[in-house]
């Protein structure tokens, strides 16, 4: 359980540290995505005998919270929290003058934990929320330039493409609920018959806005107006991939039907796309292309019925493309574009970075040993032992070729040319890229051992599929490195740089509608606030004249209370001069005159008298004086 809640906690709890005290968020992020990292190395280590590590929170009635760490989500959730406790470390040294640093590093370290929470959730209902999580970090980091020209366009064009296709998953997860009678993703799996097959294409819907797939391929390429780091996760581990996992995780309840439709639509953007990226006239552009296909490549795995073939794939593909984006960041650090005609020569200033990423662009054309060769091969068999092979192993193979095309042409562009300046030193860039390549050319090696922890079992390939994904991969980068894509494409040139947009594509069909339609509820929004301000006006007139009344009346009745209160003042000071104040002096004047008439008396002017009286008070003197020493 502590490494379930460290896994989710720690990138989130760091994200409110950079937040709310705005101090070191380089040290605080790379703090909370390693410790994000042991988190899900705990949860990997207890998952690896079968075991499951699960959590249920209380939340709706009979709609409990679960999160739950089985082999499978285990495998994903290392896989995310590798990558971008990699991509953070790089983006140390990328983001290191940013003025927008903290902004930059709250919001990936929010986009790690929404992801962390849609790959452990064990329920429809938290899938659903960090799906949107995602959606909205994707939407601020991708924005987050948002001062530059072009910014917000790329933004809300990839918000409303996903966004759009998110409907897809809702309608697929209340339809799944509804005939299970449970949230709970594994007992909603065992959907059988046309609700299967409804949900199935559904989810296939959400999962073709999430991972750029045909005829939604166009956004991912104009997704490129963030920082390079951004690119590095949206496209390896995190928003493009959730698309991947979604039909991943669900594959067990996905019939025939659905089947079909996934691997047609995966193979169609393995080729679309792949001719996207060749015609590309920008390297992250051609790195977002080949995001597309590759995932394209996946649901071929999952049309043919073997998705431990696209799991495996995801994981190669996570460490090769954050490494190519990382090795693209360090060129447009030293080139100020990603133009290849900018680039041109670029990868000879740095030999050490360009080596890097021949190396995974290479594991990526799915040349031996690395890692890409184990996972495509795994691919063509699926696709060649599929009830569907004659559709899709020629467009798996057709996906390979083109991948080994563009690669090399991305290689020879940064090789070709003069060497050109390069910019400072980039250790944490290179430390970070560094370590993804290794794992790019060493994680097939791992696979064989993933497959037993996961009880699946890949289909046993022939001679014949090794050889021709090498003929594919070797062939392709011949392709790439002699031919210029103008020649390869012929007419497919102006198309493929256009994203095949038939009749405006779904620019024309989503995003101007959906914009066209906001635009109206913000003039009816207007309109509405006016009216109201009008009416507020001629009713506020009233409800002033109303509140003066009010005050009137209320100052009216203080003033005769006041005065009321003053009168018995008056009265009680009344009563009290006459009776105690008066009365006192009166009393003391008529006393003062009787002891006065008593005085006076004494005065009566006889001698004989008079002298008596001395005589009396000499005795009384005498007597006193006398007596005085009796008692002293």
């Amino acid at each position: 359980m502590i490494w379930l809640a460290l896994t989710l906690l720690a990138p989130l709890i760091a994200a409110l540290a950079v937040f709310a005290f705005r101090r070191a968020p380089g040290a605080v992020a790379l703090a909370g995505a390693w410790l994000g990292l042991a988190g899900a190395l705990g949860l990997f280590a207890g998952a690896t005998g079968g075991g499951e590590i699960s959590a249920t929170l209380p939340f709706l009635p009979e709609l409990p919270i679960r999160l739950l760490a089985s082999p499978l989500t285990a495998t994903l959730a290392l896989m995310v929290a590798t990558v971008a406790a990699l991509v953070l470390t790089y983006a140390l040294g990328y983001m290191a003058h940013d003025p927008e640093k903290t902004r930059f590093f709250g919001t990936m370290l929010l986009f790690i934990a929404a992801m962390e929470l849609l790959v452990l959730s064990g329920d429809w209902i938290t899938l659903l929320a960090a799906w949107e999580m995602i959606g909205f970090a994707s939407y601020l980091l991708i924005g987050f330039w948002h001062g530059r020209a072009g910014v917000p366009t790329a933004a809300m064009r990839a918000f409303l493409y996903t966004r759009s296709a998110d409907l897809g998953l809702y309608i697929a997860a209340f339809l799944l609920i509804g005939v299970a009678g449970t949230s709970e993703i594994s007992a909603t799996l065992g959907t059988t018959g046309a609700p299967a097959l409804v949900a199935g294409l559904l989810l296939l819907f959400a999962a073709m806005g999430k991972s750029a797939q045909v005829p939604m391929q166009d956004w991912l390429m104009r997704a490129m107006a963030g920082p390079t780091p951004v690119s590095a996760l949206l496209h390896s581990a995190t928003l493009a991939a959730a698309g991947a996992i979604l039909l991943i995780r669900a594959a067990p309840m996905l019939p025939p039907g659905a089947l079909l439709a996934v691997g047609f639509v995966g193979g169609l953007t393995a080729v679309v796309a792949g001719l996207m990226a060749l015609a590309a006239r920008d390297l992250k552009r051609l790195l977002a292309a080949s995001t597309a296909s590759q995932y394209g490549l996946m649901l071929v795995a999952l049309g043919a019925g073997v998705p431990m073939a696209a799991l495996l794939h995801l994981i190669a593909h996570a460490a090769i493309k954050s490494s190519l984006f990382l090795g693209a960041g360090v060129f447009q650090h030293d080139r100020d574009s990603t133009d290849l005609d900018a680039l041109a020569g670029a990868g000879r200033a740095r030999v050490g970075i360009f080596a890097g990423f021949a190396l995974a662009a290479l594991a990526l054309a799915g040349l031996p040993p690395m890692a890409a060769y184990t996972s495509k091969d795994a691919i063509l068999a699926a696709a060649l032992n599929s009830p569907f092979a004659p559709w899709l192993l020629p467009l798996a193979l057709l996906g390979s070729v083109l991948t080994g095309a563009y690669l090399a042409r991305a290689l020879r562009v940064l090789w070709s040319g003069e060497s050109g300046r390069r910019q400072g030193a980039v250790p944490l860039m290179a430390l970070g890229m560094g370590i993804l390549v290794a794992l790019a050319a060493t994680l097939g090696f791992g696979f064989k051992p993933l497959e037993a922890m996961l009880g699946a079992e890949l289909p046993k390939p022939s001679w014949v599929i090794p050889a021709m994904g090498l003929a594919a991969g070797i062939g392709g980068l011949a392709l790439g490195w002699l031919l210029p894509p103008a020649r390869l494409l012929g007419p497919l040139l102006a198309p493929a740089r256009n994203g095949f947009a038939v009749a405006g594509g779904m620019d024309m069909l989503l995003a101007r509608p959906a914009l066209a339609l906001a635009r109206a509820c913000d003039r009816l929004d207007q309109w509405i606030i006016r009216a109201v301000a009008l009416g507020a006006v001629a009713g506020g007139a009233r409800a002033l004249a109303s509140r003066v009344q009010n005050a009137e009346t209320r100052l009216l009745a203080a003033v005769r209370a006041t005065g009321r209160f003053n009168l018995k003042i008056g009265q009680a000071t009344r009563r009290t001069d006459r009776d105690t104040i008066d009365g006192a002096i009166f009393g003391l004047v008529d006393r003062t005159i009787a002891l006065g008439a008593r005085a006076r008396r004494l005065q009566s002017g006889l001698i004989h008298r008079e002298m008596a009286m001395t005589f009396a008070g000499i005795a009384l003197v005498v007597a006193v004086l006398l007596a005085a020493p009796f008692y002293l």
